[in-house]
């Protein structure tokens, strides 16, 4: 289980969170929506201890995790798996290679490690891309290779970070139903990041919209279509005026990297 408890954190003068409050049950994905500059991606980064919380607290498996020591912050990272927006591989290594680098840090053995790698890459369809480096790639395989890197921990947790910006409503929908495959296969407890609507009622089983802060709603993909809340309803639906809203109070958080 992840639990976030009243979490508020400000960069500066400026509140990204105020009181941020959340609960995501073991065996589930609930996918977090909001507009630009809501403090999505700030949120996520507290569960692997990226950032700390000014107050309020973040729980893991039973562990507060600004608390934890530089050990065991480390063991609890290594039950996460952490999907980047962009990527994040590393254009000098292979595909092959770049899958395989947060198994070496682990310091696997050769077979179980060629095994790993194998099983991530066939269940993100792209079992023959070992050897391609990463500009050989296109945008959609690159998501597919750092959710193959991801799997290949066999994480307990999975953390989306935009898995879907930049696409294609093709690609994105095969990414969505990577993540799905991924969710049955390995049985993890997931968190996705996104503004994309389509993809959120793809793969959540209950989605939470941040607004101003804190959530102003959450339920299943049924409660959240059917919303009266005029907020929710207005960002769902994509009309204008509650994409500025959501997106103003943070909008100085992109001097500081934390824009989503």
């Amino acid at each position: 289980m992840i639990a976030f408890r009243g979490v508020e954190k400000a960069f500066g003068a400026n509140r990204v969170l105020k009181g941020f409050t959340l609960t995501v049950r073991e065996g589930e994905t609930v996918v977090i929506v909001g507009g630009s500059g809501t403090g999505k991606s700030v949120a996520l980064k507290h569960v692997v201890g990226l950032l700390e919380p000014d107050a309020g607290e973040v729980e893991v498996d039973g562990r507060i995790v600004h608390r934890l020591r530089r050990r065991e912050l480390t063991e609890l990272r290594s039950h996460i798996g952490y999907v980047f927006q962009f990527a994040a591989l590393f254009d000098s290594m292979t595909v092959e290679e770049n899958v395989a680098f947060g198994l070496l840090r682990r310091g696997l053995g050769e077979e179980e490690i060629r095994e790993r790698v194998a099983e991530g890459l066939r269940l993100v369809d792209l079992p023959d891309a070992g050897p391609l480096m990463p500009a050989e790639l296109s945008g959609g395989m690159r998501k597919r290779v750092g959710l193959a890197r991801a799997i290949a921990l066999r994480p307990k947790y999975l953390l989306y970070d935009e898995p879907t910006t930049g696409l294609d409503p093709v690609t994105s929908a095969v990414i969505d139903e990577l993540m799905v495959r991924t969710r049955e296969a390995l049985g993890v407890t997931s968190i996705v990041i996104t503004h994309d609507m389509r993809s959120a009622y793809r793969v959540g089983d209950r989605i939470a919209m941040l607004y101003d802060g804190r959530i102003r709603q959450e339920g299943t993909v049924a409660e959240i279509q059917q919303t009266t809340d005029p907020v929710v309803r207005q960002f769902i639906e994509g009309r204008p005026s509650a994409a500025l809203e959501a997106g103003a109070p943070a909008a100085g958080a992109a001097a500081e990297g934390f824009d989503r």
